[in-house]
């Protein structure tokens, strides 16, 4: 994706976000289970997502290089979390609006600029809109540039992030083929001669697949599915 794409594209999962989280409310209830993020509740799922973006609103807005003078908010009523949820968005939309992506802010990852928080919010809004739609019951696709930008992150972050020393010993290859992009990525590529599987399926689901929110099963696996999961389990950012 291309830098201006992703403010536009963090307005629209805030929305389907926040209009998710409402539908679910009244179907569900504050305490219906998340099934991709297992021991959380609805309204833990949507305080999250609310502190997050409040936490990098306000790194955004300051532009911090530290985190001395954060204050952390406090959690609000349930009955409050929809209206929470709604500012924080705002909010944050509003703080990388008015930021050159080159800024220096800080942040967790090697790369500290506002350019890496419009990607890395993005995609936190997009994993965590899915799994809000899955409490509701109504999981709607990905769009391929944001699925594919979010499986790209997840190979070039995450996993070096979970695996700072490399592939450990017994990784295997895993080809993920996104056939709304048309292309390959590979995750722990080098470590053997030959993947031990191959997945196919859209960008978004491939991006769902590494998050663990679906099964491989929603996928076309072509090899051994059950160690192509194992490798994907390696990547442990709890």
């Amino acid at each position: 994706m291309e830098l201006d794409e992703y403010l536009p594209a963090l307005r629209r999962r805030n929305a389907r976000f926040a209009d998710a989280a409402a539908e679910a409310v009244l179907a569900r209830g504050w305490a219906a289970p998340v099934p991709g993020c297992p021991g959380w509740t609805l309204a833990d799922l949507v305080w999250h997502l609310a502190e997050v973006q409040h936490f990098w609103a306000w790194v955004v807005r300051t532009r911090a290089v530290d985190l001395s003078t954060y204050v952390q908010p406090s959690r609000r009523p349930d009955d409050e979390l929809l209206g929470y949820i709604g500012a924080q968005g705002a909010e944050l939309e509003t703080a990388l609006a008015g930021a050159d992506p080159a800024e220096r802010v800080w942040t967790w990852a090697p790369r500290k600029d506002v350019a890496f928080v419009l990607r890395r919010q993005l995609q936190e809004a997009t994993v965590h809109t899915v799994d809000v739609e899955q409490v509701l019951g109504d999981v709607r696709p990905i769009p391929p540039d944001v699925g594919l930008d979010g499986l790209d992150e997840w190979l070039e972050l995450m996993v070096p992030g979970a695996l700072p020393q490399g592939p450990p010993e017994g990784a295997h290859p895993v080809v993920f083929h996104a056939v709304d992009a048309d292309v390959e990525r590979t995750l722990f590529a080098g470590s053997r001669p030959f993947p031990i599987a191959s997945l196919t399926g859209t960008a978004g689901d491939l991006l769902l697949a590494a998050w663990r929110r679906v099964p491989l099963e929603v996928l076309t696996v072509d090899g051994d599915g059950l160690q192509a999961a194992a490798m994907i389990a390696l990547v442990d950012l709890e």
